[in-house]
């Protein structure tokens, strides 16, 4: 007869009983599952809820797309304002100097050059600067070359410009049209 010390409970081994896998235990009775029912109503619940936050966000990238859209062709549209703004005086002092009924030649002369220089001072302000490149070096991505011609001077030196060329922001809007002087022939 087995000695009752000698025997030992599957428990008290820590072996499992048999026809269970280890570290299975039996389903406790007492824990109440939730009903598929209850898991799929919550389940639900909660699709709902993403649904409803996905389509929030949905709707807030649209909105911020329309009104980026809408603030991108303003600054397009009103882009000029401020060179505008400062253009006004340039052109009223051009009709006050039409206007003058007997103005000498000389008042006139005074006031187109009070003119210009308020025209220059806008283009200072804008960043537009004039390129006019008499006696440097060619430069094609600066300068347009319409002839060249004959000279003492160095070959690829504009010696002629012919007109003024504009950057605005170091960016060319327009390049110089000019002259530029080649080698004069040996045999000439």
């Amino acid at each position: 007869m087995p000695d009752p010390d000698q025997t030992s409970s599957p428990t008290a081994t820590g072996d499992a009983p048999a026809g269970k896998p280890p570290g299975q235990e039996a389903p406790n009775p007492d824990a109440s599952a939730p009903e598929p029912s209850e898991l799929l109503r919550q389940a639900e619940a909660k699709a709902q809820q993403h649904h409803d936050a996905w389509l929030r966000a949905k709707a807030d990238a649209d909105n911020i797309r329309k009104r980026t859209a809408v603030e991108l062709a303003n600054a397009y549209k009103y882009a000029i304002e401020s060179v505008a703004v400062e253009l006004l005086p340039v052109k009223d002092g051009l009709e006050a100097t039409l206007a003058a009924d007997s103005a000498s030649l000389e008042s006139l002369k005074n006031g187109v050059e009070l003119t210009l220089k308020q025209l220059n001072t806008v283009f200072g302000k804008a960043g537009l600067k004039e390129i006019s490149p008499a006696g440097e070096k060619f430069d094609p991505h600066q300068h347009q070359a319409i002839s060249m011609l004959p000279s003492e001077k160095e070959p690829n030196t504009v010696i002629n410009v012919l007109q003024k060329g504009y950057s605005l922001h170091d960016r060319v809007i327009r390049p110089a049209l000019v002259t530029v002087a080649k080698a004069k022939d040996a045999q000439a």
